[in-house]
């Protein structure tokens, strides 16, 4: 069994699911975490049960899992009475970390303590850890009103790590930088842009949610969820 944790509303999630309905894929949102029977058993995890589709599933029966969400938010509560959704969210998103954590099986994007999808930085912490990597890169500018970034860097290139590959029409540097940036993060699927595709090009940020629309993305991540990184 695949397990995609996404929000309900995520059309890719659902998508990749029914594109992977031969290997048991399935969304599980925050719905599915208030219906009675799961049980972790940390850190033994030999006893753990989650209750998917509707049915109770050993850890040892889950292949791998992709997350595409970053925390639980209360908006996908709205089956909690509304005064407790924030608190419900948040002890929904401690269990998730924990739960992730003791699964054995591939998991593309492992949670890190304030992401449950993998690094969750902001723009001017990437760049700062571009730049420790030798990556030439953009400089960051917010406007003191709103907090938004600079609206004069604008990325004009993206190359998606997906495993051992990559995707994207960059210079063979850019690819490199960005496979050594996701290897360097801990992450094996991350979505880098730059502000070109010429090897010259600066980093300008990345982000733990690659666009998996593509039929050619989607099975490359398939892969890697099968535990074949290199195919």
């Amino acid at each position: 069994m695949l397990i995609i944790l996404a929000g309900r509303q995520d059309k890719t999630a659902w998508w990749l699911a029914d594109r992977w309905e031969g290997h048991e894929a399935v969304v599980v949102s925050a719905t599915d975490l208030s219906t009675s029977g799961w049980n972790l058993d940390f850190p033994s995890n030999g006893r753990s049960i989650s209750n998917i589709a509707r049915r109770k599933v050993m850890n040892q029966e889950i292949d791998g899992v992709l997350t595409r969400m970053a925390r639980v938010y209360s908006h996908e509560l709205d089956h909690i009475v509304p005064t407790d959704r924030q608190y419900v969210a948040s002890e929904m998103t401690a269990f998730l970390l924990a739960w992730l954590s003791s699964l054995k099986c591939p998991i593309l994007n492992p949670p890190t303590p304030d992401c449950l999808c993998g690094p969750g930085w902001r723009t001017e912490e990437w760049v700062q850890f571009a730049g420790r990597l030798g990556m030439s890169v953009s400089t960051v500018r917010r406007k003191s009103s709103g907090g938004g970034e600079n609206s004069e860097i604008q990325s004009l290139c993206e190359v998606t790590v997906i495993g051992d590959k990559c995707f994207g029409s960059a210079a063979p540097r850019l690819i490199e930088n960005a496979h050594t940036l996701a290897k360097a993060a801990g992450t094996s699927f991350l979505a880098v842009r730059f502000t070109g595709s010429e090897a010259d090009a600066a980093f300008v940020n990345a982000s733990p949610w690659p666009r998996l629309d593509s039929p050619e993305v989607a099975d490359a991540t398939l892969c890697c969820l099968r535990g074949r990184l290199a195919c």
